[in-house]
């Protein structure tokens, strides 16, 4: 949770406990084999020195722009990654089609795994895409099919077919009303436009390992970290409460006819194992020391406890809870259906806690169960309230200058409310000054594989996990039981 998201008006916004209950709780890529991905990219290609003012597309990436850093936690700086990437970019982009097009590319701040164009040059990957690949020829796969998308015009051509499909349904709509005949015209619409972005994404696919392979990076890099991708993304849906909407595979499905099919666009530059360059070495040189997971402006996670330096405070959930800390909140969930949500806001007005849980920002408030409360020697306040089939309980507290808010959700019926929330109401406290310096970022640490070293030895150095040993193979790109040999280098996750 961003401390920056604290600084609204205490007051200003209004939230539904139905609402605020649903937060408890690019491209589409859908197989064809019939399909024949055409390399040839765009006769008329975006170049970012040449998009003026009035250039849609400059409009599209510009107008986008904010509203992916905000997404995605803001920009991440380091200098060492960044030459990095821009090492790969440079090399796929003087290797491709069209050497001219100019890109401007941004690392961001999240731990989804994740990479994106937009019209105008834009490209983006995430941090926690870097922490996933092992090699750098890994991250040119994502990248140059990224670049595929910028090359062959696919956002404008995108928004140009989304808009004639608009166009269309408003015309069914107006003709066909809701009868059975018009429901089929909109969905033939909708099928077609899927059947487009399929098309798109077999492109960039084949565009892309062809780029790979002439830059000199090894071809068979895509299918391998498509992969890696579909097994990360398995290891996050053994937990269901995993926020996989950001992620690359949710838009990008990692089929087995999809990795077959880059396997063979990589064929034409040879047998897997003799052709091009992986950079692993000088790759795992740059993402050491690279941050994983939360970082220090959202607070940390360990175990069952959040903690935030910055807003210098923490709590703990039961036992069997999930904590989940997000860019605009921290959600934990449990077994029955029981999930907590916490966030803040500024308390700029200063008024009575029991005013400020009645002042409109929750619907299906019970009046008469506000009441003062203490905890831990801070000021606080605490209701219930009822929507549909969910009973709630309101929990605020004030601490420097801000009203921290739990709101906790139970379905109707169940005896988990009040022993839940009255774990986050004992266990929320002011961090001490020890417990502030003791917290670190975790990070990703390139590690050497030693003659005594074993899987359990070694998966037993990675922190801020209780799956040290299936985290450990997911980002190594082990299979069950391989065990990395001996003066290798390996990535844990430590401080």
């Amino acid at each position: 949770m961003r401390s920056a998201l604290l600084e609204g008006s205490a007051g200003g916004r209004r939230v539904s406990v139905v609402v605020a209950l649903a937060f408890l709780s690019g491209c589409t890529s859908l197989f064809d084999p019939a399909y024949q991905a055409n390399i040839k990219p765009s006769p008329t290609p975006q170049i970012v020195q040449q998009v003026q003012k009035d250039d849609p597309r400059a409009q599209m990436g510009a107008r986008e722009h904010p509203r992916i850093l905000a997404s995605y936690g803001g920009e991440y700086h380091d200098a060492k990654v960044e030459r990095l990437v821009a090492k790969i970019t440079g090399a796929l982009t003087a290797a491709s089609d069209n050497p001219q097009q100019s890109y401007r590319i941004t690392i961001l701040n999240s731990p989804a795994i994740n990479a994106f164009a937009l019209p105008g040059g834009y490209l983006y990957v995430t941090r926690g895409l870097l922490a996933l690949a092992n090699d750098a020829s890994e991250v040119a796969a994502v990248l140059a099919h990224e670049m595929a998308h910028v090359t062959a015009n696919h956002g404008i051509e995108r928004q140009k077919r989304e808009e004639a499909e608009v166009i269309a349904s408003k015309v069914v709509a107006e003709v066909l009303s809701s009868d059975l005949a018009g429901k089929q015209a909109l969905a033939r619409g909708k099928l077609r436009l899927a059947a487009f972005s399929r098309q798109q994404e077999l492109q960039a696919d084949a565009i892309g390992v062809h780029t790979l392979g002439t830059a000199g990076y090894d071809p068979y890099a895509a299918a391998r970290f498509l992969d890696t991708m579909a097994a990360y993304q398995h290891f996050n849906s053994t937990d269901p409460n995993a926020d996989q909407s950001l992620d690359f595979l949710s838009s990008h499905p990692s089929t087995p006819q999809r990795v077959e099919l880059a396997r063979q666009h990589a064929e034409a530059f040879g047998p897997e194992g003799s052709t091009g360059d992986k950079g692993r070495d000088y790759y795992l040189d740059g993402i050491d020391g690279l941050l994983y997971g939360d970082s220090p402006q959202e607070g940390y996670v360990r175990g069952h406890t959040f903690l935030h330096t910055a807003l210098g405070i923490r709590f703990d959930v039961p036992d069997d809870f999930h904590i989940d800390n997000k860019v605009e909140a921290v959600m934990a969930t449990g077994p029955g259906d029981v999930a907590v949500r916490f966030d803040g806001v500024s308390d700029a007005d200063h008024q009575s806690l029991t005013n400020y849980i009645s002042s409109g920002w929750v619907t299906g408030l019970l009046p008469e169960t506000i009441h003062r409360i203490e905890v831990n020697g801070m000021e606080a306040a605490n209701a219930r309230a009822s929507a549909d089939r969910w009973d709630f309980d309101i929990t605020v507290v004030r601490y420097n200058n801000q009203i921290f808010r739990f709101l906790t959700a139970v379905p109707k019926g169940s005896d988990q409310l009040e022993p839940t929330a009255e774990v986050l109401r004992k266990t929320f406290r002011r961090l001490t000054p020890e417990e502030a310096r003791s917290l670190k970022p975790l990070r990703i640490r390139i590690i050497t594989v030693g003659t005594g070293d074993t899987l359990a030895t070694l998966s037993g150095r990675m922190m801020g996990t209780d799956r040290k040993l299936e985290l450990f193979k997911v980002l190594n790109n082990l299979s069950s039981g391989q065990m990395p040999p001996v003066g290798s280098r390996v990535k844990i996750v430590a401080e």
